[in-house]
């Protein structure tokens, strides 16, 4: 039997269970919003991207490096 392990799928279950509400779910699961702020996952899910949005203009407010 074969486990598949997908990063970004415990990312959207981190992001509920951080900020108490379930996300919307973006770019197969690298990405979720709540609200007008998105989290993304880039770089090769090694830089965490928080993004307000503002209609379809993006404003990053930070990238975090991803350990592990």
């Amino acid at each position: 039997m074969k486990t598949i392990v997908d990063r970004a799928a415990d990312f959207v279950l981190a992001v509920e269970r951080v900020f108490g509400v379930p996300p919307r779910v973006l770019d197969g699961s690298r990405a979720v919003q709540i609200d007008d702020v998105r989290l993304s996952l880039e770089a090769g899910e090694r830089e965490l991207c928080l993004i307000r949005m503002h209609g379809l203009l993006e404003e990053y407010l930070a990238v975090f490096e991803v350990r592990g």
